[in-house]
């Protein structure tokens, strides 16, 4: 099999790594290795900001609705290749092609949104704020920005950011996880054929090397970040102390609250789906089920049965409905959570580590006996003293949690450090209604598993889930990337004359 190398893009063009440091990129689903991804050292970054810094002048002072075309052109060119990435996404990060589909299908509602860029922009104006004196504001670009995206989403994720940022007159660095960088460089290739400027998107590929580089570079003005919590911490301050405005969203336990009048089988479809998809491995998972009151035995015998019966295959398979965990790493640090909640007393009703991987290629005679392999697992009467309740597994790993009583349920889920993602099911209106205003989450479903917004709202959570003031895409994200300036102008003939000492007012 031949290796890929895969390398760095600035200026409109690839550039090869001279770091001497690489990474292994494998197909989780065979465990084969596929290719080798170089990893910047500083001059790399150094030369991708350098190209970005160039760009920025022309860019920016390109007028909106000229920025706006290439993003419909890219639009267009991101609709033509859709499968094409989601077959990128599938070899490397191992998620079923569907829900690589439904990824970047994602992501396109965002270049969508920020084709409208010209009206994103609009400033206020008021005629006369005091005598012969007018004050507008308008939006001006922060000028060289960056991304640092996760694994586990890397075609929607890099487009919760950059074609915001572009469109709004900012050019762009891009830093996506080594574990499935490919997805970056297409997209790269594709905004070129759209016709956006040389350097106006750069991708450097890397490790913490790239990362401290960029958020120590003082041509870079704003970070945007998603993974996981210690890290989106470390971002946060270190890009704060450099001068940075950081935009840093972490991790995650998201909680389904199940009342009793809910449709059960709605319920375990939800929390089947929710939990399992993408194995576990989205920040919007859900990986706590809050059973209330005599709903639990209902849902977990469901739960188990279907559990059981999941489709873990290649996630080339249109049959598949889960497929292999990321990495052998991310297999091992999973099954240490799941010996860890056997340990602590949850009931194990459901072992996904003893999953025959030989059994997920058999269908289409793909040979995935060396891949990440895991069924799901369930685990009832879990208890919020577990570290398999507290800490983020992000894994096919569902726990089930008994509470008595609406008010025990959102008083467990407040008193988490996490806040991202949280759903109810119910048929009770006032129920939903005192959930949903109660609830100390950012983002909240009410008889909707995963309730990410779309794209002309904003994603984001609260507490430990989101460190920064403004939520990605959306308006807010029109916010992060720009800055107001605010002017007040009058013309010589409606000055009066003399000097004045006093605090300007309105007269």
């Amino acid at each position: 099999m031949t290796i890929a190398s895969i390398d760095h893009y600035i200026h409109g063009r690839a550039v090869a790594n001279e770091s001497g440091r690489s990474q292994d990129v494998t197909n989780p689903a065979s465990g084969k290795v596929t290719g080798k991804v170089g990893l910047a050292d500083k001059a790399t970054v150094d030369a991708a900001v350098a190209s970005a810094q160039a760009a920025f002048p022309a860019w920016s002072d390109t007028p909106p609705i000229r920025r706006a075309r290439v993003m419909f052109k890219f639009l267009q060119l991101l609709n033509e290749h859709k499968d094409e990435l989601a077959h990128l996404i599938t070899a490397e990060h191992g998620k079923v092609f569907t829900d690589a589909q439904g990824e970047v299908s994602r992501g396109i509602d965002i270049v969508e949104f920020a084709c409208g860029i010209p009206q994103l922009l609009k400033g206020d104006f008021t005629d006369q704020v005091s005598t012969g004196i007018d004050n507008w504001t308008l939006r001006q670009p922060l000028g060289v920005v960056a991304g640092i995206t996760p694994f586990n989403f890397p075609v929607m994720v890099p487009m919760w950011m950059f074609p915001v940022a572009i469109a709004a007159g900012n050019t762009f660095i891009l830093k996506p996880s080594p574990t499935d960088p490919s997805a970056s460089l297409k997209m790269a290739e594709l905004l070129k054929e759209a016709g956006l400027p040389d350097g106006v998107f750069n991708v450097v590929q890397g490790d913490k090397v790239a990362v401290d580089a960029l958020l120590e570079h003082p041509n870079v003005k704003a970070v945007s970040f998603v993974g996981s919590t210690p890290i989106a911490n470390y971002i946060y301050e270190t890009g704060a102390r450099n001068g940075k405005r950081v935009q840093a969203l972490g991790g995650a336990k998201n909680h389904m609250v199940v009342m009793p009048d809910a449709d059960i089988d709605q319920v375990v479809d939800a929390l089947i789906g929710a939990g399992y998809g993408s194995a576990g491995e989205r920040c919007m998972a859900i990986s706590v089920a809050v059973l209330v009151g005599d709903v639990a035995d209902k849902v977990v015998a469901k739960l188990v049965e279907r559990t059981k019966t999941l489709k873990v295959l290649d996630g080339e398979n249109l049959a598949a409905e889960m497929g292999p965990i990321v990495t052998r790493a991310a297999h091992e640090r999973i099954t240490g959570y799941i010996d860890l909640g056997v340990t602590e007393g949850a009931k194990l009703l459901v072992d996904g580590r003893g999953f025959d991987a030989a059994t997920a290629g058999k269908d289409n005679g793909t040979d995935t006996s060396g891949g990440f392999w895991m069924g799901g697992t369930l685990f009832d009467h879990v208890t919020p003293e577990m570290r398999i309740y507290k800490e983020e597994i992000f894994g096919p790993v569902l726990g089930c949690v008994r509470v008595g009583d609406l008010k025990e349920a959102v008083d467990l889920i407040n008193a988490h450090e996490f806040g991202n993602g949280v759903s109810c099911f119910t048929r009770d209106g006032n129920v939903a209604r005192e959930f949903s205003r109660r609830i100390q989450v950012g983002m909240v479903g009410i008889n909707v598993p995963i309730p990410v917004p779309m794209a002309w709202h904003g994603f984001g959570g609260w507490k430990r889930s989101l460190f920064g003031d403004m939520h990605a895409y959306g308006e807010e994200g029109v916010r992060f990337y720009t800055k107001q300036k605010s002017i007040m102008q009058r013309w010589p003939e409606s000055i009066g004359k003399g000097a004045e000492f006093v605090m300007p007012t309105a007269k």
